[in-house]
């Protein structure tokens, strides 16, 4: 039950559980991991574009606002109109294009949304049992996404299951690097300061787990019925362990 993990190439037969060291800490993905992705994509990814423009006219100058709107205008060929950088962004949130800059301009607009009331993050029950499990038992818990840290903490502060951020540890997001790229994985256990070998990713997609089995971390494929109706077994695992909820994950060994 994702104690251990197969270090050989795709397709490969899994090591036991007795010839991997078991994992001491867990780096975990959200959405469709802890949490489905339709509230992401039904719920937050609408607020933020909705409220794109409103944000932008009234906050647009200030230093922390500004920063991701140059940033973004760059990647775009040095548009100068905020009416114009905001149309791509827009166009970027419907495509769910992984730029950092949306990310944290994301991570701004729902913080609004949290503090009022207008929504609280999902979070699937057998998540957050075992978030709260792992971390009674002494497990460091980590989280990497693609939404910013700014998002990810806010997401965590205000779930359905209550305020989950004093079970991590610390939080990652692409400013590690792409989450299919086996370096990002190597900078964060390098923040961390743990082995990789002590390490469980957990995920839904399959290719962020091949990188994060190249940096050498244990690994764990969340294949949730509620975002996966098709099951993805034998070659489709890619050789990562498969499990259907977090209660089949055993850290511990």
């Amino acid at each position: 039950a994702c104690s251990s993990v197969s270090r050989r190439a795709r397709g490969a037969s899994s090591v036991s559980a007795s010839e991997a060291t078991a994992p001491e800490a867990l780096l975990t993905d959200i959405e469709g991991t802890t949490s489905s992705i339709s509230f992401v994509k039904e719920v937050l990814f609408p607020y933020a574009r909705r409220a794109l423009p409103a944000f932008v006219q009234k906050h647009g100058q200030e230093p922390q606002v500004r920063r991701w709107l140059d940033a973004a205008a760059m990647d775009i060929g040095g548009v100068s109109s905020d009416h114009c950088i905001v149309e791509i962004l827009q166009q970027w949130i419907d495509e769910d294009r992984k730029h950092t800059a949306l990310k944290a301009l994301q991570g701004m607009i729902w913080k609004t949304g949290y503090a009022q009331g207008e929504y609280h993050a999902h979070m699937y029950p057998d998540a957050s049992a075992a978030l709260a499990r792992w971390h009674a038992a002494g497990h460091p818990l980590h989280v990497y996404s693609s939404g910013s840290v700014a998002a990810q903490r806010l997401f965590f502060a205000h779930t359905e299951a209550g305020d989950l951020t004093p079970l991590f540890s610390g939080f990652f997001d692409t400013e590690m690097g792409g989450k299919r790229e086996a370096a990002s994985y190597t900078n964060i256990l390098a923040a961390i300061g743990r082995p990789a070998a002590e390490v469980l990713f957990l995920s839904d997609v399959v290719e962020e787990l091949d990188a994060a089995r190249e940096a050498g971390l244990s690994t764990c494929l969340v294949d949730r019925p509620e975002d996966y109706p098709q099951p993805r077994t034998g070659e489709a695992t890619h050789g990562h362990r498969r499990v259907v909820s977090f209660d089949e994950v055993t850290p511990e060994g």
